[in-house]
């Protein structure tokens, strides 16, 4: 029997390898963030490792759409839909490697012992979420300034995680912060439930089902006209899609 295969045999067990795991991979990192060695290929080395961490308790990973911001020239606002913690450390090893790139993340994400000195390093936009006029404007300023230097910007415009999308709650920050910055928009449809979006001792970590497979595709590079009112139904089309596509995969894949 292969070890993973153990693994998900046994209630919470995917959860305990796994975040034990995480932990190695989290205070390694800090403990490079603050002797000042934590840099992009550092940061990729960590988001590749979580990949395999979630591969060793059966977990499955696809990826798609990659090549629409692989051939753009220059910065662009990657917009995405939000389930659980596991896009912050995922996504870094798929986008970095190719484009200088930061998130917009919440200011209690800097305040975390040990992992603050992660994120801290990669120069972040920080939002409180009291506050939405604050936030936009920390949002605007502080996206403009850097995709300006050629960094570009991963938000999440649901103010909470969900696993259940919901249009309604979906703002329009990262729109409004391409159109100021005269950049591209890539979306990001996700799937990354296999992390519960709540966990039961610690918020940001939920428990591992390695059964539910996880899933980022990128969409084609959209420019913003006008409002945005029409590139921001783009992005929302394109999300529903693909998790329509998703959940249609797994019916077929459960009744084969």
């Amino acid at each position: 029997m292969l070890i993973k295969d153990f693994v998900l045999r046994i209630p919470y067990l995917p959860s305990i390898v796994f975040y034990g795991k995480i932990l190695r991979i989290v205070f390694s990192g800090s403990s490079k963030a603050k002797r000042g060695q934590y840099d992009t290929a550092a940061w990729c080395e960590s988001s590749l490792a979580t990949v395999d961490a979630l591969k060793a308790v059966g977990g499955h990973v696809e990826i798609t759409g990659t090549e629409h911001f692989k051939k753009l020239e220059g910065p662009c606002v990657f917009i995405a839909n939000h389930m659980s913690a596991l896009e912050t450390f995922v996504l870094p090893h798929i986008i970095a490697p190719f484009k200088d790139v930061t998130f917009v993340i919440k200011q209690s994400l800097i305040e975390y012992p040990v992992f603050k000195h992660i994120m801290r390093s990669r120069d972040p936009i920080t939002v409180g979420r009291s506050n939405p006029r604050d936030d936009l404007r920390a949002v605007l300023e502080g996206g403009a300034e850097r995709l300006k230097r050629g960094t570009s910007i991963i938000v999440f415009p649901q103010t909470t995680r969900s696993v259940v999308f919901d249009p309604a709650t979906f703002n329009t920050i990262g729109v409004k912060l391409a159109k100021k910055a005269g950049v591209p928009i890539v979306p990001i449809a996700l799937k990354t439930d296999v992390l519960r979006s709540q966990g039961k001792y610690v918020k940001e970590f939920g428990a591992v089902d390695p059964s539910k497979k996880t899933y980022f595709a990128f969409g084609e590079p959209l420019r913003v006209h006008g409002r945005g009112d029409e590139e921001q139904s783009k992005i929302i089309a394109f999300i529903l899609s693909k998790q329509k596509e998703w959940k249609e995969r797994k019916e077929r894949e459960d009744g084969s």
